[in-house]
């Protein structure tokens, strides 16, 4: 299968792998303006199938096909020099949930994906939703 049959969600009948969600997540960042892939670099990239109970109790959430992604960390507003033995920042993408509204909205992959993945690192910048759109906007 091509990269480019992955990313537009061309998968002849399979569900795309953590593989090829990873590949559109980080296609996503590389397209995103320079200003904000600057800070980017230590944020630790994660695929996992679906949010584990405790994270899903933490935020209120009864089904984990409801979580699609999460940012576990503080905005980089909030972030100070004095922070020490922090553990970094984390942007989790849920295979499951994403491959479920999917196939439930018919929306391509490759743009949910990157809607996703946009959500999670407007978190990171501590970015409003009119904030996220915009830069979802930029990155399109």
């Amino acid at each position: 299968m091509s990269e480019q049959a992955t990313i537009h969600g061309d998968m002849q009948g399979l569900a795309p792998d953590a593989a090829a969600i990873e590949a559109i997540g980080r296609a996503t960042i590389a397209r995103l303006p320079a200003e904000f892939r600057v800070h980017l670099g230590d944020i630790v990239f994660a695929i996992e199938e679906f949010a584990d109970e405790e994270t899903l109790a933490a935020l209120g959430i009864e089904h984990p096909l409801d979580l699609s992604g999460l940012y576990h960390g503080r905005p980089l507003g909030e972030k100070s020099s004095m922070d020490t033995g922090a553990m970094p920042d984390r942007i989790v993408l849920y295979r499951r949930a994403i491959l479920e509204e999917w196939i439930e909205t018919g929306v391509r992959l490759d743009d949910l994906v990157a809607h996703v993945m946009i959500h999670e690192i407007g978190h990171h910048f501590g970015l409003s939703d009119d904030d996220m759109h915009a830069l979802e906007d930029a990155a399109a």
